[in-house]
């Protein structure tokens, strides 16, 4: 049944960390051995040739490692390693004797070797499990309205809010966990002077951690039957404070939200970006289609919110159903002609794929040519794999062909998000959602995948999302 061409609003887009499958694997700095070589006079003996030694990647220590990695790509890790509860520091993107243990503590937990290092296949399933973390509680960045701080919030946990001159409260519908950010004038203020009076208010508080900064303070413990959090600071006269409560029955699940949460904090953000930025006005992605009367698979992350979708070079199209587990979408366009249905038989694993797409036109000189790049793949679920490199913007939704042809599945691009400073820009993650999952999306949904070609660059067409 054909609709009426405007697409109707999906699930709003989660944010979700992510990182540059291909580097996936911490790179060690390499190079040869440097050598001096002075000159020989007659009649003298040669001088010994000095030589600088520098440690092969096989030798070098996690530490050295994660020295070799980018900020953003530490910061990403850092933030995931907090989301599955084995790190309890701020997430900086600083290397530290912590954030080594914690790779090994995670390793140990999954039967591996406690290296320190991850290689591609824990380090794609550490991010799956992030993700899956941050979207369970609702995980965002916002901006309190009244004083435009930029907080971390788990929209799942504590939808409600409520805000006033004083600043803002968010709850959950029973109150077992409450998040408040609260601002005030004082007179010469100090972080000493804070974090005394926030351990007598309210009465009955006990403390059993401390740390006081110059420029910030924390305090953990009991209030009542329930444990907090504290973090505070300011700027002036202006003091703001974020507190969170939840019941103790519920720290599995909050405590990393907690130290998430503590890293987002900005008090007083040097800009009025609170948080990652909006979606696209207009945003491309590659589609597949997958029947000669007009079903397409496609990203579900890209389709989401808009006000209408086009299939280019065919029009208006509807999205009928969603995946939101393996963020696939299923598109259809009415009254298509010539349309080249990709075949979807059968394709086992593969090291390597060709992902087949179209990238952003801006990119691409407004260009719609169909074009392809090749990537590594590394097994995170038994649906999903790590892709490596990630294919270019626009490619989110793209068939993945394996070295015999055959259809693997589909490359989605993942938009990242970590809990860090407001100023870092996260790696991205790229994945492929397996040919069988794919099948299993259309059957669900009932669409018959009539498709026989196997040329792929023919079964592809690019997918425009329009939000308001």
């Amino acid at each position: 049944m054909c609709f009426n061409g405007i697409a109707f609003n999906g699930l709003a887009g989660f944010v979700m960390r992510s990182m540059l499958a291909a580097t996936l694997m911490f790179a060690a700095a390499t190079g040869a051995n440097a050598q001096m070589t002075a000159p020989q006079i007659p009649g003298t003996r040669p001088k010994p040739v000095q030589t600088v030694p520098v440690r092969p990647p096989a030798l070098q220590t996690a530490s050295e490692t994660a020295d070799a990695m980018a900020q953003a790509e530490r910061l990403s890790l850092q933030s995931d390693l907090a989301w599955v509860g084995q790190y309890n520091g701020a997430i900086t993107g600083d290397i530290s004797e912590r954030m080594v243990n914690a790779v090994k503590e995670y390793q140990k937990a999954k039967g591996g070797k406690p290296t320190g290092v991850l290689n591609p296949q824990e380090r794609a399933a550490l991010a799956e499990t992030a993700r899956r973390k941050q979207e369970s509680v609702g995980w965002k960045i916002v901006m309190e309205p009244t004083s435009g701080a930029r907080l971390g919030i788990p929209g799942k946990l504590v939808p409600q809010q409520v805000s006033d001159a004083n600043g803002s409260k968010w709850t959950s519908p029973t109150g077992t966990v409450q998040v408040l950010l609260s601002r005030r004038k004082e007179a010469n203020p100090t972080t000493a002077k804070l974090a005394e009076a926030e351990k007598k208010e309210p009465a009955g508080r006990k403390v059993d951690y401390t740390v006081v900064k110059p420029d910030f303070f924390v305090l953990s413990g009991l209030q009542g039957l329930k444990k907090f959090y504290v973090r505070g600071t300011f700027k002036g006269d202006e003091v703001r404070i974020m507190t969170i409560l939840y019941d103790q029955a519920t720290e599995n699940t909050v405590e990393p939200v907690v130290i998430a949460m503590s890293s987002a904090f900005n008090a007083f953000p040097s800009s009025p970006m609170a948080g990652p930025p909006p979606r696209k006005t207009v945003e491309y992605a590659t589609g597949i289609v997958v029947s000669d009367d007009g079903a397409i698979v496609t990203d579900r992350l890209v389709t989401d919110g808009c006000l209408a979708i086009t299939i280019g070079g065919y029009g208006s199209a509807d999205r009928l159903a969603e995946d939101k587990e393996h963020d696939l979408a299923l598109l259809h366009i009415c009254g298509a002609r010539g349309l080249k249905p990709l075949s979807l038989a059968g394709s086992g694993p593969s090291a390597s794929v060709d992902v087949v797409g179209i990238a952003d036109p801006q990119s691409q000189g407004g260009a719609a040519g169909v074009s392809s790049v090749k990537g590594a793949l590394a097994p995170v679920t038994s649906s999903d794999f790590a892709l490596s490199p990630p294919p270019g913007v626009g490619f989110s939704g793209s068939p993945a062909i394996d070295g015999d042809g055959r259809f693997a599945g589909v490359a989605l691009l993942k938009p990242a998000m970590v809990a860090g400073p407001a100023t870092s820009v996260p790696a991205s993650q790229a994945v492929m959602v397996s040919a069988e999952t794919v099948r299993d999306f259309l059957k669900a949904n009932d669409v018959t995948a009539n498709g026989t070609s196997t040329d792929a660059r023919g079964a592809v067409v690019r997918v425009i999302c329009v939000r308001k």
